[in-house]
């Protein structure tokens, strides 16, 4: 990939993030460029998840800076001091970022196309009709099309996430980020739902990605980041990551998926070089 000069989609600086007292996120430096898939992995309580927050400003960092294609998110410079800057520059300042939640954050009461039209509506004040053929755009591009009247209670958990990333893409956003897509989907649901993820891999759409499916994020990413303990620990392409990981703690991370890659399956044995399977 051939950046050149360009800014970065986001650039992360110095982020830090306290909860009641518990530094969550300790200095975190990240650049993603456009076009690029970042997945974040690591321990639970690492702070991936509070580190994709920061990063559209659902939860607002403590120290640092958080830029959007070069624009600081969430906070504006007043005689030397950082002060919390107004909703509606906050909103514009995110505008081109998306995001896509694990628990897919349906409105029960509303069928999957008023869903998916929502955000168009309600956010952007886009009239109904436009809203709608984007909205319908969006369904088709995940193949949810013939689910536009239908409610969430009546899809599979699969069918709502993938409804969930429909939302995301309706509003066009340059930058989409996911909170671990598949964690509360059963097995047999995943692969769908990687699927959607990967053709949006291939389109050239920017993402960051907290994931527990390494092989997917092996396969998927261009650089994969390993936290621990609020700070970046390790990153670099998957093959240095997770098909030869050298980094000691990495290693260790990394075992339990090492071992059920290799332990043989019907049919065949061995851990492949590429695969999209997690």
């Amino acid at each position: 990939m051939n950046r050149g000069n360009a800014v970065p989609m986001v650039s992360l600086r110095g982020v830090g993030k306290s909860f009641d007292g518990h530094r969550v996120l300790a200095g975190v430096d990240l650049d993603v460029h456009a076009g690029e898939v970042v997945s974040l992995i690591g321990p639970s309580g690492s702070g991936k998840t509070t580190l994709l927050r920061c990063m559209n400003f659902l939860e607002a960092y403590d120290e640092g800076e958080v830029r959007i294609r070069g624009a600081l998110l969430g906070y504006r410079l007043a005689q030397g001091r950082r002060e919390r800057e107004s909703e509606r520059i906050i909103a514009e300042v995110r505008a081109p970022v998306a995001m896509v939640f694990q628990q897919f954050n349906l409105w029960p009461h509303m069928t999957v196309l008023a869903n998916v039209m929502a955000p168009l509506t309600l956010a952007k004040r886009m009239h109904e009709a436009r809203a709608r053929e984007l909205a319908g755009q969006a369904l088709a591009r995940v193949g949810m099309s013939g689910k536009a009247d239908a409610l969430p209670g009546q899809l599979s958990g699969g069918q709502q996430q993938r409804v969930g990333i429909a939302r995301a893409l309706a509003v066009h956003p340059e930058v989409m980020l996911l909170d671990e897509p598949t964690s509360a989907l059963d097995p047999e649901l995943v692969d769908e739902v990687l699927e959607v993820i990967k053709s949006l891999s291939r389109d050239g759409m920017t993402m960051v990605m907290v994931t527990h499916e390494m092989s997917f994020a092996a396969d998927v990413s261009d650089r994969i980041v390993f936290m621990e303990k609020g700070r970046i620990v390790a990153l670099g392409p998957p093959d240095d990551m997770v098909r030869r990981p050298t980094h000691p703690r990495l290693q260790a991370f990394l075992q339990p998926w090492i071992r059920r890659s290799l332990a043989p399956a019907p049919g065949g044995a061995g851990l492949p070089a590429r695969s999209s399977q997690p």
